[in-house]
């Protein structure tokens, strides 16, 4: 038995977002708020395969976790089943409880290597790949995120293709790729792609994804669409609590920041760009007195010292 089946339903996840839920700000949301299913970023499986030893140092990175972010899934991106078998491989020795196949990354880096949504046009390596990812995994659980089409929607062609290898969980972004974010998510596909599950593979989880706001908008979007869970993304940037639904003080939301950027430089600082820490001061920092003038400090900022004096210097003054 999966842990999957194990959990309560309706079951609320958080979204595997590039430079967002990296291994620092994990930990952080572990501690303040933890979701019942934890993912990491999307990891290269050409990379993992393919790159020198320092590249591959690099990308490893994003697949640290600690025991208090569990159950946690490894989410990989390739179109060759071989790297994807082998990243698979590697999850399972790392100690992953699962592992994601993105299918629905609209980034054009990812399109160029036929990965991410450009598997939409491609169904049967879509296919190739689950396999691959299942050989790979062992006993792990192997779950796949996607879009509602590329160009236009095409649900009833493209998820019975996903479903027939009977994927764990099957995430659907309710938005086509050419459409991005542009448009609002229409969570009547998320609906009818229930509909096709039932008929083709009524053991795998269905998951809604995009404009969910907060764990009261999911669980009426989820019952609404007959979903077996939602996946939130963007409603956590600065809300490292959404999934406790307990509103913090301004003072424990800045000094939880100053934690996230102490985490980042500890454990990303050699791979990552201090820069990758401003949308997160974006988010933490807005609508309270003197939020604009703070928010415009930290913009300046390289380290985690020059943050927590700024932080200290306004929560002293206020």
């Amino acid at each position: 038995m999966s842990f999957w089946e194990k959990l309560k339903k309706p079951i609320f996840v958080l979204a595997p977002m590039a430079d967002v839920t990296d291994a620092a700000f994990r930990r952080v949301i572990a501690e303040r708020g933890k979701p019942p299913v934890m993912w990491t970023e999307f990891v290269s499986a050409d990379g993992l395969a393919r790159a020198p030893e320092e590249g591959r140092k690099k990308l490893l990175k994003d697949l640290i976790y600690t025991e208090a972010e569990r159950p946690i899934i490894a989410q990989f991106f390739t179109s060759n089943p071989e790297h994807m078998e082998k990243a698979a491989a590697l999850a399972r020795e790392l100690g992953f409880d699962g592992i994601d196949i993105n299918m629905g990354c609209p980034d054009k880096g990812v399109e160029k290597q036929k990965a991410g949504a450009a598997l939409i046009k491609n169904p049967k390596l879509a296919r190739e790949l689950i396999r691959a990812a299942k050989r790979g995994a062992g006993d792990l659980p192997v779950s796949v995120k996607t879009r509602a089409g590329y160009n236009k929607v095409e649900i009833e062609e493209w998820l019975p293709e996903i479903l027939a290898e009977k994927p764990a969980v099957l995430t659907l972004h309710a938005r086509t790729r050419k459409e991005m974010s542009k448009v609002p998510a229409r969570w009547e596909l998320v609906k009818r792609a229930v509909e096709i599950r039932n008929e083709i593979s009524p053991e795998t989880l269905i998951f809604g994804n995009g404009d969910v706001k907060d764990l009261e908008d999911a669980r009426k979007r989820v019952l609404e669409a007959g979903a077996d869970g939602a996946m939130l993304g963007k409603a956590i940037f600065g809300n490292p609590w959404l999934f406790k639904e307990k509103p913090p003080t301004l003072e424990e939301k800045l000094r939880v920041m100053v934690k996230h950027t102490k985490l980042f430089e500890e454990l990303l600082g050699d791979v990552k760009n201090f820069a990758v820490m401003k949308k997160h001061y974006k988010a933490y920092v807005n609508g309270f007195d003197g939020a604009v003038e703070l928010r415009g400090k930290l913009m300046e900022t390289n380290s985690a010292k020059e943050v927590e004096a700024i932080v200290d210097a306004y929560l002293g003054a206020h």
